[in-house]
């Protein structure tokens, strides 16, 4: 049987789509098809990979991708369970193209066998976001309100905010609908600014979507679980239960989800204050953890949503319920992570306050926290005045006589009052153009490039940025052509920078295929090692899903236009790193003996080989043939 990847494309500026059919393997996926799409038409690409709407759970993310508004290379952004209810479309992708000529709603709606309803309407989008719920909630009311009764199910709607129109990370957000009713589990396409992308490149500030198409989908649980009994010894539910304990509940840490168990854990990994705390010692970050974190903030979280068993799923069937919530707030490590102890928030209350100001404008919240940290810190070392950064106060920076709910309120209700500035404009700090542009701008105007060594990114290309992933890890400040996802290695294992660079190519590898059968990466222990079997059992091609991960992989990465780092705290944070291994573990290697001797002669210059290092590993490992 020959199968096609089915795309709908729909220029946006005349309203006029078409479809169009690319067979497999030539492209296996949303991402290797999505490359292509957007090198040769300029298009941002959202989609579902192989198995949506199959019996695997984690089956049903959906993949945007396309040339990213602030990193400026390929990215892909990713949207737990959306692909549920796209999958009823018969399509595998939504490419757009063009512009239209005012903010409009693109509504697609597919029933039975007909051919999909696609239509564009204009939007007040100012006066949406400004009235209701505000921002993206707004604006997802207003659409359901419109065109929620034209589906004979519950569609699925994704949105943008404000940050899509005045800064690079504006983000897409969706949330689970059932009997009609909007639920308050969000879901985001965070990382890439897709929503800047979406509207402000291609004038789309919502996706309602939906159908009634019935395709052929893969829901044999017997077949599924002889593979799963033949390669684990377990049936599917109980290798993905035991898999996905972690997102659940781990009881070797009485909590669960992403922010319970990554605090449980970080210890004297602990990262607030802008990274102030690198230059800490071992015993100050303990404290830190214990009686800002394990005390109050984690407790807190154990209290209000591990205790009461507010879990929920994306909405697609699936054993982990990563979804922690506390009434309307989603509880993510990283976010809360980011605009919580990084911006020196350490009090739920604060930290609810604060992400939830950040989501109603549509920031990626892991983005926006690491600007509002780093202003924070400027204005506490002198570098910029309260009033040039736009606030009313000062922000307490230091763990020194910190009052948990105090000093945590005051520091929220300072981010929140950057938040409106970057979205009002209220001050000179422009960020349309990216973080990374304002802060070189700023250290040029001030004459203090101290302003840009605060801020800690990955720098792509001439204007790219990247705040990176929350783990005190050199990882996540590689030369890799996708940064901010886990597409490099995050774990805090000592390795050699070159052999680094080389595993940052491996993760890279095992994530591209995940995304581009469109799996969640919360199942990656047994999608990593199944998925080609599976896929050559039901569609017949044996190799394709590593050969083609392979090849656009090093698609991806001949385009990697990776910066040495720009910040000093860049370097220091590799630095610390570092003699965090030696001084509290006790790791003696040679090669990180080495290391901290290049570092402790010359900093800039051992940093520079550092990254160099990585980077052939990487470039070395990525390669055609």
């Amino acid at each position: 049987m020959e199968y096609n990847q089915k795309v709908l494309f729909v220029d946006t500026h005349s309203g006029y789509y078409k479809i169009k059919h690319y067979p497999l393997p030539a492209f296996m996926g949303p991402v290797d098809l999505g490359l292509h799409l957007a090198s040769k038409y300029k298009t941002m690409n959202i989609g579902i990979g192989m198995l949506a709407g199959s019996i695997f759970p984690g089956s049903n993310r959906l993949i945007f991708n396309g040339f990213s508004p602030c990193w400026g290379g390929f990215y892909i952004s990713s949207m737990g369970g959306a692909g549920l209810i796209f999958e009823n479309l018969g399509i595998n992708i939504l490419s757009l193209v063009g512009k239209a000529q005012e903010p409009s709603v693109l509504y697609l709606n597919r029933r039975h066998g007909e051919e999909i309803d696609v239509k564009l309407r204009p939007l007040d989008l100012e006066t949406i976001w400004e009235n209701g719920r505000g921002g993206v909630y707004a604006l997802m009311d207003h659409v359901m309100e419109q065109f929620g009764g034209n589906y004979e199910g519950d569609p699925q709607i994704l949105a943008t905010g404000p940050a899509s129109l005045t800064s690079d990370i504006g983000s897409v957000v969706s949330v689970h609908i059932k009997n009609k009713k909007l639920s308050f589990v969000d879901t985001w396409a965070g990382r890439g600014g897709m929503g800047t992308k979406m509207l402000s490149e291609h004038g789309i500030a919502a996706i309602i979507y939906g159908g009634t198409f019935i395709d052929e989908d893969f829901r044999n649980r017997k077949v599924a679980d002889e593979w799963f009994q033949a390669k684990y010894d377990q049936k599917l539910l109980a290798k993905d239960l035991e898999d996905t304990t972690k997102y659940r509940f781990d009881p070797k840490f009485g909590t669960g989800g992403t922010f319970g168990v990554n605090y449980a854990m970080l210890a004297g990994k602990i990262m607030a204050f802008n990274y102030k705390t690198i230059y800490m010692d071992e015993q100050q970050r303990l404290d830190i953890h214990k009686k800002l974190i394990t005390d109050h903030y984690l407790k807190q979280f154990n209290e209000e949503t591990i205790s009461t068993k507010q879990f929920k799923t994306c909405g697609e069937p699936c054993t982990a319920v990563c979804k922690k919530m506390k009434g309307e707030f989603k509880k993510d490590y990283e976010p809360y992570q980011t605009m919580g102890p990084l911006c020196g928030v350490f009090d739920m209350r604060a930290a609810e306050k604060l992400n939830h100001t950040a989501d109603t404008y549509g920031f990626d919240a892991i983005s926006v926290g690491g600007v509002l940290s780093w202003l924070m810190d400027c204005v506490s070392e002198k570098l910029l005045t309260k009033e040039e950064a736009g606030i009313s106060g000062e922000p307490v920076f230091s763990p020194e006589g910190f009052s948990v709910v105090t000093d945590s309120k005051n520091n929220a209700e300072l981010g929140v009052e950057l938040l409106n500035n970057i979205i009002h404009k209220k001050t000179d700090i422009d960020f349309t153009e990216g973080a990374r542009k304002a802060a070189r701008r700023l250290a040029r105007t001030k004459k203090n490039k101290r302003i840009l060594d605060l801020f800690v990114y990955n720098a792509y290309a001439r204007k790219g940025w990247m705040v990176p992933n929350q783990y005190w890890t050199p990882g996540v400040l590689s030369p890799m052509p996708i940064m901010g996802k886990y597409y490099m290695y995050y774990g805090t294992d000592f390795f050699p920078p070159r052999e680094l660079g080389r595993k940052n190519a491996q993760h890279f590898l095992s994530e591209l295929v995940l995304d581009n059968t469109g799996i969640c990466r919360f199942h990656r222990k047994w999608a990593s090692d199944l998925l080609p079997e599976i896929v050559n059992s039901i569609f017949g091609y044996k190799d394709e899903v590593t050969q083609s991960a392979s090849m656009t992989a090093s698609r991806i990465n001949s385009r990697n236009s990776s910066v040495f780092w720009e910040s000093e705290r860049n370097m220091d944070y590799i630095h610390t790193f570092l003699l965090r291994k030696h001084i509290v573990e006790e790791n003696n290697d040679p090669e990180l003996l080495k290391w901290l001797d290049l570092f402790k002669k010359d900093k800039v210059e051992a940093s520079l080989n550092f990254w160099y290092e990585m980077h052939k590993g990487t470039h070395e490992s990525l390669r055609e043939f």
